[in-house]
């Protein structure tokens, strides 16, 4: 007898068997990017010639109008003489003004890029500084964070709510910036200005706290290299309380800033937090922001991974807003918002990519970071359930990876099927402390950075010992399943790889009555495994993310 270990992904690949054995490419999405595109996500000449070193943003909000005002002074490098710089900045907020010590400096605008012309030549290797003046508007998320911008609520008690949330817009929507991932400042102070009694928390760790009138402003001043969608402010009747957590590094201050009438929840449900980083720590290395703390802070809408920031809306349930994303039992041992979006603290803002289309290493990595917390505290069998469970969702779509250079990220895959791919390449491993050094490695090797896939696909060939270039191919820049074909006939097992590129020749894992054998198929020719008994029962281990075919009948 012979078992399919993936019948439900096998019916879904055997809808045609023509995509099952077809040797070409997926069909590449016909997509017409424009030159707004290229201007947000590309290494534009406004762009190359300096070297972000630091921003001081300065942030006046204004409830009633539901507008901001205020200026970011940015500290530059001078890498290539240039006298342009692009600075982007969303309508309908608005640049006033750009000053260079006492003098205003001209600028022109072509949508959110705003090109600033200097009047004193710019040499290489000098430091310099400009003052962006800026005010408006920002745009309502309408759906955040998803469709993000700024949120105007109010909690229950009819206290202003307010948040950022800009992952895939950009930090442009409402403060001026560098916006392009691939440089960050090496530091930063946010001083944002509310009305009394309201309180800001945002990234970092709290300066001081100045006050004039009926207002004051929060200083929170960040050490460490920060991603622009990173920053963010939130605005609300705040309580705080924390603890100290005794990590890797020594003593890691734990901020949690809630709505006054929800302490008592937050203290319970917030005990995820120490088994996160316990879980992290192991896997991933030392908490990358010790200087900064780790916050969670109260927002109203589901949650973001701002850096040493995390926003956090799950209602204090566990699960995904109580629902278990896996449908097997263990998305409901955790808070899905405090595990996931903590992940990213690893794989975002630690290691952050250098252009959207590779966004699979911050989803991917931390959606895999939920199987690895489950594998410390639970075990590895609670683990595998769960990242099995969830590629029902998995749609196939279009690559992982966008295209790059035009701020256009890859499908939504980078979260579920990019997880499995990070699973299957643990199996190929077939150690797990090697895997768990691997995984410590690419956070110690690209600390504070920002990389490209092919860095990471690299560090990760290195590791494992062999070549991964077809594997990486097929799972980051494909949409077909590899599909295991087999045949049983007269005592002999006949496979290959079909539906995958010609690089695919990953070895798998199969059970044959139950015992464990290692097979290398080719996406070449059949393969021919002698000897099997009369009566035989063949299983693919289902921690590979394979389909399966078989011919036998």
């Amino acid at each position: 007898m012979i078992k399919s270990a993936f019948s439900h992904l096998l019916l879904f690949t055997l809808l045609s068997l023509n995509m099952l054995i077809t040797s070409n490419a997926y069909a590449q999405e016909e997509i017409t990017f424009s030159k707004a595109d290229s201007l947000k996500g590309g290494l534009t000449a406004g762009r190359v010639w300096w070297d972000l070193n630091y921003y001081h943003l300065q942030v006046k909000v204004d409830i009633e109008n539901k507008s901001l005002s205020g200026q970011n002074e940015i500290h530059y490098t001078v890498l290539q003489p240039q006298q342009t710089m692009q600075i982007d900045l969303q309508a309908p907020m608005k640049i006033e003004r750009v000053l260079q010590g006492k003098n205003e400096l001209s600028f022109t605008s072509e949508g959110a890029a705003h090109f600033i012309q200097f009047d004193k030549k710019q040499e290489k290797g000098k430091k310099g500084q400009i003052t962006v003046y800026f005010s408006g508007q920002p745009r309502v998320a309408e759906n955040p964070p998803w469709d993000g911008g700024i949120t105007w609520s109010t909690d229950k008690n009819g206290n202003p709510f307010i948040a950022s949330s800009n992952q895939g817009i950009g930090a442009s929507v409402w403060w001026p910036n560098k916006e392009h991932p691939y440089d960050e400042p090496d530091s930063m102070l946010i001083s944002v200005d509310v009305p009394k009694p309201l309180i800001d928390v945002s990234n970092g760790k709290l300066r001081e706290v100045t006050e004039a009138g009926d207002r004051r402003v929060f200083h929170w001043f960040v050490s460490n290299p920060i991603n622009n969608y990173g920053v963010n402010l939130n605005i609300g009747d705040y309580e705080n309380f924390g603890e100290v957590y005794n990590g890797e590094k020594g003593p890691l201050e734990c901020s949690y800033w809630v709505l006054s009438y929800n302490v008592e929840k937050a203290k319970k449900q917030f005990k995820d937090v120490p088994r996160m980083l316990k879980a992290f720590e192991h896997w991933f290395g030392p908490y990358p922001f010790y200087e900064d703390s780790y916050k969670l802070v109260e927002a109203p809408y589901l949650g973001m991974e701002h850096q040493s920031s995390v926003t956090y809306g799950n209602k204090y349930k566990n699960g995904y807003l109580g629902r278990d994303l896996s449908s097997t039992g263990w998305g409901l041992k955790f808070d899905f918002i405090i595990i996931h979006e903590s992940g990213h603290e690893w794989f975002a803002n630690n290691i952050t990519n250098k252009d959207v289309a590779d966004m699979w290493i911050h989803e991917s990595f931390t959606h895999y970071s939920e199987n690895l917390f489950l594998d410390y505290h639970y075990g590895t069998e609670a683990a595998n359930a769960y990242i099995q469970g969830v590629r029902s969702s998995i749609q196939n779509d279009r690559p992982i990876i966008g295209t790059y250079g035009v701020s256009h990220e890859g499908s939504g895959d980078m979260y579920y099927k990019g997880g499995n791919m990070l699973h299957t390449l643990r199996q190929l491993f077939d150690d797990d402390e090697k895997w768990r050094a691997t995984l410590r490695g690419l956070n110690k090797e690209f600390y504070h950075q920002t990389v490209s896939s092919k860095q990471i696909e690299k560090y990760l060939e290195e590791a494992y010992g062999k070549p991964l270039n077809g594997f990486f191919d097929q799972y980051l820049r494909d949409t077909r399943i590899p599909t295991f074909t087999y045949r049983v006939l007269n005592g002999k097992l006949m496979y290959k790889w079909e539906n995958t590129n010609p690089a695919f020749n990953i070895p798998i894992k199969i059970y044959i009555n139950g015992e464990a054998e290692w097979i290398t198929p080719s996406s070449l020719k059949y393969q021919v495994l002698d000897g099997l008994p009369e009566e035989v029962e063949i299983v693919i281990d289902p921690n590979f993310y394979v389909a399966d075919f078989n011919l036998t009948n």
